[in-house]
């Protein structure tokens, strides 16, 4: 089976390095460094004690979904309505059932994945309508391009996750993209995928065809599918949603449970207020998986984002939010569940300056926080409205620099170097000694994109910014793509299951 689309040269030694890194093909990362805890234990549990006051007081509204409401009823939370208020204490303790660790399973079992503990996983932005590179500029966009990143990201060693919803693919219609959508992540990747979450039953289809690729009995006892789920911040769970997230945790696969908090608008303006309402919304998502079947897998999730109060308009990439994913982090930890927090966002319009800037900052946030699944990883343009073929392998790049920053300082006799000394001696060079020639290879990560020549050899080979060479980057990587096998009888029966969806419904369009 083919592994990585990935020839010669710089990209092959890229991936040796990232084998040798972990000695198992590095389908995910196991941090090497500790997390970073910026908020005192007082502090805290004042933050968790606003959020059980705006649980208890204020409440939820949980709308379109009377099992939910019955699942509250049952638990002990007061239900008026449609508003759901919830004891204190009440969430943590019917959060002590969702597993702190677990593995979603990859159909190329060399690509499964850990999600919790000291693991990471890069996987590629979610959600684009649009889609841009140089040459076309800004589109909607289409299946072709949904597979395209499929594709890129199947052929890097950087990610460890295919994703989910990587652009709409406008050009099928709504009711039935997800389909599409989920075939192309099973048939053009082999590491591990995202299903719908637009509607129960598109939840369900994508669900059933992870149960004709595994087996229904593997489904029933592992996870193969994550469905990325959101709040109607502040303080709405929305039926598509709880009904999507009772679907994933009833077949025992895992809902990332994920706010949308912009300060100033969907929350307040200040980090402390904002982190607050995170917490109890995402604890009261996270716990209504545990009600619908217990020990069901759960990632918590996090989306802080600050808005310019000048204009209204949303910022991406700023310093508040990447500060607040810390505490978010603690937070997480504190419930002993996976934590997806944070990524490459931006608002630039461009794979330019301000997009790597922006999204460097957020980027760190997560590694520094603790994140275990970071969604948005690559491509993240526009404020989210875009995804962005250059912009994708700009932050391929910054992953794979991510690899090794995450590994940390392993220190042993070889790295410690006390007889490279002896054989240099004082004054000479190390450049070709006996220890430099045994460990070049994988002493430093090489980046695929930076120009690190001298300035009159760059001005020669024509002077190209980082764009352009991310441009020409994606195209040489898809026409070196190399399809991952899969058996003909599962490719048939998916084909089937989707030729009977499709027939069963007319075309929708909204």
């Amino acid at each position: 089976m083919t592994q990585l689309g990935v020839r010669s040269g710089r990209q092959a030694r890229q991936v040796e390095r990232s084998q040798k890194a972990t000695g198992h093909g590095r389908p995910y990362i196991v941090r090497g460094i500790p997390t970073y805890d910026i908020l005192s234990e007082e502090n805290l549990v004042r933050i968790e004690a606003a959020a059980d006051r705006i649980l208890a007081e204020t409440g939820i509204e949980f709308r379109d979904d009377p099992v939910a409401l019955d699942h509250w009823r049952r638990a002990g939370a007061e239900v008026e309505g449609l508003l759901v208020r919830f004891p204190p204490g009440m969430l943590r303790e019917v959060l002590r059932t969702a597993p702190a660790e677990f593995t979603q399973h990859a159909r190329n079992p060399a690509h499964s994945i850990r999600i919790g503990g000291r693991n990471v996983i890069f996987a590629p932005a979610y959600g684009s309508p649009f889609v841009m590179d140089l040459d076309n500029g800004r589109r909607f966009g289409t299946l072709e391009d949904f597979r395209n990143f499929i594709k890129l990201a199947q052929a890097s060693p950087n990610f460890h996750h295919s994703g989910g919803t990587i652009c709409e693919p406008t050009d099928i219609p709504v009711n039935k993209r997800h389909l599409d959508m989920v075939m192309a992540h099973i048939e053009l990747s082999d590491r591990p995928f995202m299903g719908s979450v637009t509607a129960e039953d598109r939840s369900e289809d994508s669900i059933d065809m992870a149960r004709i690729l595994f087996g229904a009995d593997f489904v029933d006892q592992n996870c193969v599918i994550l469905g990325n789920v959101n709040v109607n911040s502040p303080l709405v769970w929305d039926g598509t949603m709880t009904r999507s997230l009772r679907a994933y945790a009833r077949a025992n696969q895992a809902a990332v449970v994920v706010p949308f908090i912009l300060g100033g608008a969907m929350g307040p303006v200040t980090n402390a207020g904002a982190i607050a309402q995170s917490l109890a919304e995402t604890m009261a998502g996270c716990a209504l998986t545990q009600l619908e079947r217990l020990g069901a897998p759960v990632i918590f999730g996090n989306f802080l984002s600050s808005m310019s109060l000048r204009s209204g308009s949303p910022t991406f990439g700023t310093p508040e939010p990447a500060i607040g994913s810390m505490v978010i982090g603690q937070l997480a930890r504190r419930l002993n569940l996976p934590l997806r927090c944070s990524g490459n966002f931006t608002t630039s319009k461009l794979p330019d300056a301000q997009a790597m800037t922006e999204g460097t900052m957020s980027m760190l946030a997560a590694i520094h926080c603790g994140a275990n699944f970071i969604l948005h990883s690559a491509g993240f343009l526009d404020g989210l409205l875009s995804m962005s073929y250059e912009k994708f392998m700009l932050d391929d790049d910054l992953c794979g620099a991510l690899h090794s920053y995450l590994d940390g300082v392993q220190i042993d006799d070889n790295t410690l170097a006390v007889d490279a000394f002896a054989e240099v001696g004082p004054g000479n060079h190390f450049f070709g000694c006996a220890h430099t020639m045994a460990n070049y290879q994988t002493a430093f990560w090489d980046s695929g994109l930076a120009d690190n020549e001298p300035f009159e050899k760059w001005e020669a080979a024509g002077g190209l910014d980082a764009a352009t060479r991310a441009n020409r980057a994606w195209k040489k990587r898809l026409a070196e793509y190399e399809q991952p096998a899969l058996d003909k009888d599962i490719r048939d029966g998916l084909h089937d299951f989707i030729a009977k969806a499709k027939e069963s419904a007319p075309d929708a369009w909204y």
